[in-house]
């Protein structure tokens, strides 16, 4: 079993690399809209529905570990900043520990001008509604780049198997298949 994690800041592409991935290996997707757009449709607000979104991931994460797939991709937006976001991710990164699951971690970074292009492109826009509102999710970047540090300084990410990739002027197949060769999916 393996697990890929993608993080980096918002609308830096995760998943839609997640998704060229996904096409080039035997990897499944689960992006973190994928959690979050359900729980939000109910709540009406993150905040009210943040516990739910994160028993939502961690029963896929158990139930996808103790099955047959090959693996899994999963994104996630990872404030540095802020411990209980390591906690956080470690914990669901544990559900595939336990069974020996091979762990791998991709940063994507790209500077704030290109994420707010990417912000409305029809990709994101198809998968993710709560981003529908070009003006909101343009001031959750913004807020989210002025108050959180949401891209690793050099030589802090000491995992084994980690690789950033600065995605400006890539295409999201050939980051797929940059990851794909630097971890032999």
């Amino acid at each position: 079993m393996k697990l890929v994690i993608i993080f980096g800041a918002g609308s830096v592409g995760k998943m839609t690399v997640g998704q060229e991935l996904m096409k080039i290996t035997e990897l499944r997707l689960f992006h973190n809209h994928m959690s979050i757009e359900p729980v939000l449709e109910i709540f009406g607000n993150f905040h009210s529905g943040g516990r739910a979104i994160r028993r939502i991931r961690e029963v896929i994460f158990e139930e996808f570990a103790q099955s047959d797939n090959y693996g899994m991709i999963f994104t996630f937006m990872w404030s540095l900043d802020n411990q209980s976001d390591m906690e956080y991710l470690d914990s669901l990164v544990d559900i595939f520990r336990r069974d020996g699951a091979d762990i791998y971690y991709v940063e994507l970074v790209a500077p704030q001008e290109i994420r707010l292009k990417r912000n409305k492109t029809e990709n994101r826009l198809k998968h993710k509604a709560s981003k529908h509102n070009i003006e909101f999710s343009t001031n959750l970047i913004l807020d989210e780049d002025a108050n959180h540090r949401l891209v690793s300084h050099d030589g802090e990410i000491l995992f084994e198997n980690y690789i950033k990739i600065d995605n400006s002027e890539l295409s999201p197949n050939t980051v797929a298949k940059m990851i794909k060769e630097e971890f032999s999916l």
